[in-house]
C-alpha cells in the first residue's frame, strides 16, 4: 500500500493564517440549528411574553370603560318616617274650610323603606386615569425589560452556535480517528499477510505472527472505542438541532482556521465588552430598575388622579325612559401623605438594587476581560500544539518508511516495525485532535468576542 496514500488521509494543511474560511456546511447547520431547537424557541416565546407585558402597560394609559348592571329587591330592615302627614293635614283641613271644597284632601305620614325595593342601575361607566407615576414608570420599565430578552435570547443564542460549532468538529475529530485506524488496520492485515508466508518459507517463528494478531485485536479495541465516540458525538449534533439522533451528518474536510489573532489583549477585551450580550442584558436590567426607582419615587411623593363618568339609567321599576336618564362625572384624588416610612425604604430598596446591579456589571467586565486573556492563550497553545503534531507526523512517517523497507528485506525486527507503526499511528491521532482542537478554541474566542 502507498503510505503517501495513508498519511494523506490525517495531514490537514492550514491553507491560510490570515483569511478565515467557514464552512458553509457548517453555517447550514448552524441556521438549521437556529429554527428548530427547542431551549431556543422558549427564549423566543419569553421574548414575545416581554412584547406583550409591553402591551399591558400601554394598555393602562387607555380609558377602561365598562357595562354596570344592578337590579334590586328588598323588603323589611330601616325605614324613613317623616310625619308629612301630621305636619299638613291641619294646614289642608284649614284651607278646605276657608274655600268651602275639599281641593286638599289629606295625606298620610311617610314611612319608606331605607332599602330600595324594585330598583334598577344600568350604566356605561368610564374611567381615565389623568395623572398616575405607576402607570408611566411601569411602562418604561416594561420597555427596557424588552431589551433584556432580547439580550438573553441573543445569549442563549451565541452559546449554541458554539455548541453547534464544537460538537460538529467533534464528530469530524471522531470521523477522522475511525478513518486513520482502519486504515492502520489494514497496514496491519497486509503485515500479517507478509509474516504467514515468512513463517510458511521458514524464514521467521510463530511468534511474529502472534504478535501480529495481537497488535490487530488492539487496533480493533480502538476502533470499537472509537466507534462509540463517533455515534455519542452525532447523537449529541443531532440533540442540538433536534433532528433524530440516528440521522446522517455531511462531513466538511475543507474547512481552515486563521490560528492567529492580529488584535492585542485589548483590544480584544474592549470588542467582547462592546458586543457581548450578557452586557447589554445588565444593562437593559440598570435602566429598567433606574425606571422601578422613579415608581417608587413617584409613589413616594406623587398623588393619583383619575376621572370617572356614568351615563344611564337609575329608577324604580325597570324602564329606560326620560325621568330615569343619568349622568355623573367625578375627579378623583388619591395621595398617601404619611405610612410609617415604607414609602422612603422602598425607594432606598430600589437603589440598592440599582447598586446591586452596577457591581454585577463591574464584576462581569473582569469575567469577560479573563475569558478572553483564556480563550487567547488557549488558541495560540492550540496553534503550536498543532505545529509540532505535524512536525511529528513527518517524522514518524519517514522513520516508518525506513523501517517498513528494512523489515520486508529482512533487516529489521518485528518489534521495530510494530514500534514505527504505533508511532505513526499515535501521531497521526494526535495530529487530528490538535486540529479539531485548533479549530474549537478557534470558536471558542470568537464566541467570547459574541461574534460566531
Amino acid at each position: 500500500m502507498n503510505t503517501r496514500s495513508y498519511i494523506f488521509t490525517f495531514v490537514l494543511l492550514i491553507v491560510s493564517l490570515q483569511l478565515l474560511a467557514q464552512s458553509s456546511i457548517l453555517d447550514q447547520y448552524i441556521q438549521e440549528g437556529l429554527k428548530s431547537n427547542l431551549q431556543l424557541q422558549q427564549e423566543q416565546l419569553n421574548y414575545e411574553k416581554s412584547v406583550d407585558n409591553l402591551g399591558l402597560a400601554r394598555a393602562l394609559f387607555m380609558p377602561q370603560i365598562s357595562a354596570v348592571a344592578n337590579y334590586t329587591l328588598a323588603g323589611g330592615g330601616r325605614k324613613i318616617q317623616f310625619p308629612v302627614g301630621d305636619l299638613l293635614n291641619p294646614v289642608y283641613t284649614t284651607l278646605n274650610q276657608l274655600t268651602g271644597t275639599s281641593a286638599f284632601p289629606q295625606i298620610a305620614n311617610v314611612n319608606e323603606q331605607f332599602l330600595p325595593n324594585n330598583f334598577h342601575e344600568t350604566k356605561l361607566r368610564v374611567i381615565q386615569p389623568l395623572f398616575n407615576p405607576e402607570i408611566y414608570f411601569n411602562y418604561k420599565a416594561q420597555k427596557e425589560l424588552i431589551t433584556v430578552q432580547q439580550a438573553q435570547k441573543n445569549v442563549y443564542q451565541n452559546e449554541l452556535k458554539y455548541n453547534i460549532t464544537s460538537a460538529y468538529y467533534q464528530y469530524l475529530q471522531s470521523e477522522e480517528a475511525l478513518t486513520i485506524l482502519n486504515k492502520t488496520k489494514i497496514l496491519l492485515q497486509e503485515l500479517l499477510k507478509i509474516n504467514t508466508r515468512l513463517v510458511a518459507n521458514a524464514k521467521a517463528t510463530k511468534d511474529v505472527v502472534l504478535s501480529t494478531e495481537y497488535e490487530l485485536s488492539k487496533i480493533d479495541q480502538q476502533i470499537a472505542e472509537n466507534q462509540k465516540n463517533n455515534q455519542v458525538a452525532r447523537s449529541y449534533f443531532n440533540f442540538l438541532l433536534n433532528r433524530e439522533l440516528e440521522a446522517p451528518i455531511i462531513k466538511d474536510t475543507t474547512m481552515v482556521s486563521t490560528a492567529q489573532v492580529n488584535q492585542n489583549l485589548n483590544d480584544l477585551t474592549d470588542e467582547a465588552i462592546k458586543n457581548r450580550q450578557e452586557v447589554k442584558q445588565l444593562e437593559g436590567g440598570m435602566r429598567a430598575n433606574e425606571e422601578l426607582v422613579g415608581l417608587q419615587k413617584g409613589n413616594a411623593w406623587l398623588p393619583k388622579i383619575n376621572a370617572v363618568g356614568d351615563i344611564g339609567y337609575q329608577g324604580f321599576q325597570y324602564k329606560f325612559d326620560q325621568p330615569q336618564q343619568f349622568y355623573l362625572v367625578q375627579f378623583g384624588l388619591s395621595w398617601d401623605i404619611f405610612k410609617g416610612g415604607e414609602k422612603r425604604m422602598r425607594v432606598q430598596q430600589a437603589r440598592i438594587d440599582q447598586s446591586v446591579l452596577e457591581n454585577k456589571m463591574q464584576q462581569l467586565k473582569k469575567q469577560i476581560e479573563l475569558q478572553v486573556i483564556q480563550a487567547y492563550y488557549e488558541l495560540e497553545t492550540s496553534r503550536q500544539a498543532l505545529a509540532s503534531s505535524q512536525s511529528g507526523v513527518r517524522s514518524t512517517e519517514k522513520s516508518f518508511q525506513i523501517i517498513r523497507s528494512k523489515y520486508n528485506e529482512g533487516q529489521a525486527i518485528l518489534l521495530e516495525y510494530l514500534d514505527a507503526q504505533n508511532k505513526l499511528t499515535t501521531s497521526s491521532l494526535t495530529q487530528s485532535i490538535n486540529y479539531y482542537e485548533l479549530l474549537r478554541k478557534e470558536a471558542a474566542l470568537h464566541k467570547t468576542l459574541s461574534n460566531l
